[in-house]
């Protein structure tokens, strides 16, 4: 498994739940000086997304790009896939495929959370269901066209009305047969809908594409109440070797909420490891 942190590249989003919102060089500096592995980005659209600066920044720290988020098109914009006027879903998949484009330049998936949107209105939760399919099977076809999956976040009951849980996303997409998409799994929304987000995982194995790495309070892993341990424990299990990514809250600070998430994965791999390995022992004398 490998560390990741949020860089946020729109001003509009100053107050969401990114780490680093000073810029790519500076937080690209401090995620290599504490060991991070990659970096997530959220991007203010395709079209500025600064793929040399980054490809540059990434070389120079060693560090990788995990994924793009593409939340601007719905904080910024309000577009999103189930609206209700065709145009605006035009408009929003034109959006994500611009992010897709760029991540891919950059040798990383898109994350689709927010602009998935929900049903309201005309459009019926049946309705909302195939336009989401419909959008998911065309945008993770041109991801494929890079080489990547296209991310796809289920969020918490306050957020959409689509899928808040995981195996409800899983069931969808081996039902509509979205076999270039996987999910990604926010423990912060997880603690929200899931009873055992451990167990949850397990269920959608074969699926997980992506985890955010956020405490029940969207803090740093160790600042809330969740016990990471069972959910490591679980995607050691799995052979789960993809990204956990610090998608939190910057407090106290920026800098304090990077160390602080680093060090708890950190901990917690350690500590899961060594249970694994008297486990082990005990059974092999016993």
């Amino acid at each position: 498994m490998k560390s990741a942190v949020t860089i946020c590249l729109l001003p509009e989003a100053r107050q969401g739940p990114f780490v680093f919102h000073d810029g790519l060089a500076a937080a690209c500096q401090v995620a290599a000086q504490l060991g991070y592995d990659a970096v997530e980005v959220l991007a203010a659209s395709g079209q500025t997304f600064p793929v040399t600066e980054l490809q540059r920044l990434l070389a120079a720290h060693g560090l990788q790009l995990a994924a793009v988020g593409t939340g601007a098109g719905w904080i910024k914009h309000k577009l999103h896939l189930c609206h209700q006027q065709a145009s605006v879903r035009t408009e929003a998949a034109d959006f994500i495929t611009g992010i897709i484009d760029a991540a891919g330049a950059c040798g990383a998936p898109a994350i689709i959370g927010s602009m998935q949107g929900c049903f309201a209105g005309a459009v019926s939760r049946d309705k909302a269901l195939d336009l989401l399919a419909d959008s998911l099977a065309t945008l993770s076809d041109k991801a494929s066209r890079h080489g990547q999956t296209l991310l796809y976040e289920p969020l918490n009951r306050y957020e959409t009305n689509l899928f808040n849980r995981q195996a409800d996303a899983a069931d969808f997409l081996k039902q509509r047969s979205l076999h270039n998409v996987r999910l990604l799994c926010d423990l912060f929304h997880m603690n929200i809908e899931e009873a055992d987000s451990a167990a949850a995982i397990r269920a959608v194995a074969p699926h997980i594409g992506h985890v955010h790495w956020a405490d029940s309070n969207r803090q740093a892993m160790g600042l809330g109440h969740t016990d990471p341990r069972p959910v490591i424990a679980c995607l050691r299990e799995i052979g789960y070797h993809g990204y956990l990514s610090a998608e939190i809250f910057p407090l106290p600070t920026a800098a304090s909420a990077a160390q602080t998430s680093i060090e708890s994965l950190r901990k917690v791999i350690t500590v899961v490891t060594a249970i694994t390995a008297i486990t082990a022992v005990t059974a092999i004398t016993t």
